[in-house]
């Protein structure tokens, strides 16, 4: 059960009052106080979940791996089916059946009390779930992309500012030793005068051209579903297969831009920026109901001088990740714990303590639990998530208009070009609305 003054409140009560040169923790660990190691039933995290599908109960079981820090309480997803054995799983876990289950969202949002909230559901959500998440005052993990719009990311960080509240993206590379090793690398020059970045992404798939418009299956939600969406027929496309249509996300860049570009400005030192010029151009499918681009190909130019160019991984001969060219030479990361460089030896080079040290995870869930208990900001935090997808949607933005994009990074903002600007966002069919932030 929940006490009545949360931890979040205790946290922050006990941080305010004590003064001097320490401060005594609350939490105490759990191997002091004779529980065996598990941390007891009082001190773990209360979270909910929204969007049980293969996502969201992937992370929710990591989250459940940690020795009992976290107990699950409540379930949120429009397709009752998942939603069922969702529970039933979770249940298993607490050893009872009161995990609590919704359909709708704003149901769930009104009546919970929680600590934190893991969030994993389609893009064109993500603007307004996160939002109102964030105004609820829950800590967030919630998955990326941040948004399906630069406008809707730019709500997002205000809303998580506004509130201060600890979040952590589902960008779990920036929590794996290689990609943190050869970031940190190029932070302090080991490959020189940082000059141009690539950026590879996976090939897009070829599409199934148009099904037939199907009977909606009775466990399934579609017109919540498709929420701010454009209304459409049930065409049996749901779950994971929206990623190809472009009204709920932008294909394989939109997917994997908050890693790669992520780390990729990470290295770069361009997490809290952005490019001036973006230019580039995609293919995309000529028939059926996928019509996110099969293959893209832009270049970003910086204020410092720094150019980014992200493709798909077939045009690149290193393929997939992030690759950093300096004046002395270059480094290549991937997933895999994959890291190379043009010389071996750069690898080799130490970090000394007076140089940049990066922020570093070994864990990106148990990351997340320890900073909603000490209010430290977690490793992949909102500002820099929402950048890393900016790049993605510049370039989907330029490759849409097939025109040179001009960007002002600071106030956001696309320079002389109203048409290119009114796709920074997009309507949302009524009733929906971004939350007042």
């Amino acid at each position: 059960m929940l006490k009545k003054t949360s931890r979040r409140d205790f946290i922050k009560k006990s941080s305010s009052a004590l003064t001097g040169a320490f401060v005594i923790p609350y939490l105490v660990p759990a191997t002091s106080l004779g529980f065996g190691g598990k941390t007891p039933p009082s001190d773990r995290l209360v979270m909910g979940v929204i969007g049980t599908g293969s996502q969201g109960m992937s992370n929710a079981r990591d989250f459940i791996r940690l020795r009992d820090q976290v107990r699950f309480v409540a379930l949120c997803d429009v397709d009752s089916a998942r939603l069922t054995e969702a529970k039933e799983f979770v249940d298993k876990i607490n050893g009872n059946k009161d995990c609590r289950i919704y359909g709708d969202f704003r149901e769930f949002i009104d009546r919970e009390t929680l600590d934190a909230v893991m969030i994993a559901i389609p893009d064109h959500w993500h603007g307004i779930v996160y939002t109102a998440a964030a105004n609820k005052k829950w800590d967030v993990y919630g998955e990326k992309p941040i948004s399906r719009t630069i406008e809707d990311g730019k709500a997002i960080v205000k809303a998580v500012r506004q509130n201060n509240i600890i979040w952590q993206t589902g960008s779990w590379q920036r929590s794996q030793e290689n990609f943190r090793r050869g970031s940190e690398l190029v932070r302090n020059g080991r490959v020189g005068k940082l000059k141009f970045i690539e950026v590879g992404l996976p090939d897009g798939g070829r599409g199934i051209g148009t099904p037939p418009v199907q009977e909606v299956p009775k466990e399934l939600d579609w017109d919540m579903w498709l929420g701010p969406a454009l209304k459409v027929p049930y065409r049996g496309v749901s779950h994971w297969n929206w990623r190809w249509i472009l009204d709920y996300s932008g294909g394989q860049l939109t997917d994997w831009a908050g890693h790669h570009i992520d780390i990729a400005n990470w290295g770069a030192d361009l997490e809290y920026t952005g490019p001036v010029e973006i230019a580039g151009e995609g293919v995309y499918p000529r028939e059926g109901i996928y019509d996110a681009p099969v293959e893209y190909d832009f270049k970003c130019s910086y204020s410092n001088g720094i150019e980014m160019r992200v493709a798909n991984a077939s045009r690149f001969p290193m393929g997939m990740g992030t690759t950093w060219y300096g004046d002395l030479g270059w480094i290549h990361v991937d997933r895999g714990n994959r890291i190379s460089a043009s010389d071996p030896k750069i690898l080799e080079e130490k970090i000394g303590e007076n140089e940049i040290l990066l922020y570093r995870s070994n864990n990106h869930y148990q990351n997340f639990i320890d900073c909603v208990r000490s209010r430290k900001e977690a490793i992949t935090p909102i500002e820099p998530a929402h950048r890393a997808i900016s790049v993605g949607l510049l370039g989907e933005i330029a490759m849409t208009t097939g025109q040179k994009i001009y960007w002002d990074p600071e106030k956001e903002e696309i320079i002389g070009n109203q048409a290119a600007s009114r796709l920074l966002g997009r309507p949302y069919r009524k009733p929906w609305s971004l939350p007042t932030i």
